[in-house]
């Protein structure tokens, strides 16, 4: 059994007994790099937010839910291959530090499920329309009400072994997200 799939059933399994942030909901866009010069836009709505409290041994953490859109292109102007990507990612997220001492900083961790429009990108068959959206990321939280942040985040979208076809794409991404 996979680690996300228990972090999954964590999430399902506490929600009754946590306690809903006063923002509920966040639009996001991302720019991504990938290897091989593969570039994109991701557009993101955050649409549920909650904080879990209820294991001592994690403290206080995040959880929201996010529902995004990615546009991926690779190759020349005049001759290049497109992708799109809707995704749906349960996210964490824990506060370790704080900058000056009021703005948030935070690490986060998700696997998400994608639908993928082609199996061939950027010179790579992913083997599956279907692919996992492991993320990793900093997030810095500012503005008034901390309504606002940036992230770097790295991405890796695979599709589990569903498929003999299983090469992988990764990316960084830079997000700005904003409660709505």
């Amino acid at each position: 059994m996979r680690w996300w799939v228990l972090l999954l059933a964590i999430s399902f399994v506490s929600l009754p007994s946590t306690h809903v942030v006063a923002s509920q909901q966040a639009v996001a866009i991302d720019y991504l790099h990938g290897e091989s010069g593969l570039t994109g836009i991701r557009l993101a709505y955050r649409p549920y937010q909650t904080q879990i409290a209820t294991f001592e041994w994690l403290g206080e953490f995040d959880v929201y839910w996010e529902a995004s859109v990615n546009l991926g292109e690779f190759g020349q102007d005049n001759q290049h291959e497109t992708n799109y990507a809707i995704v749906l990612s349960p996210m964490f997220s824990k506060q370790f530090d704080s900058s000056y001492g009021k703005y948030p900083l935070k690490w986060e961790f998700g696997i998400g499920v994608s639908l993928i429009t082609d199996t061939r990108f950027a010179v790579k068959n992913i083997g599956s329309h279907y692919q996992f959206e492991d993320r990793l990321g900093l997030i810095l939280e500012f503005g008034e009400q901390l309504a606002k942040s940036l992230a770097v985040r790295y991405m890796h979208y695979s599709n589990g072994g569903l498929n003999d076809d299983n090469t992988g794409l990764y990316f960084l991404r830079l997000t700005y997200a904003r409660e709505c």
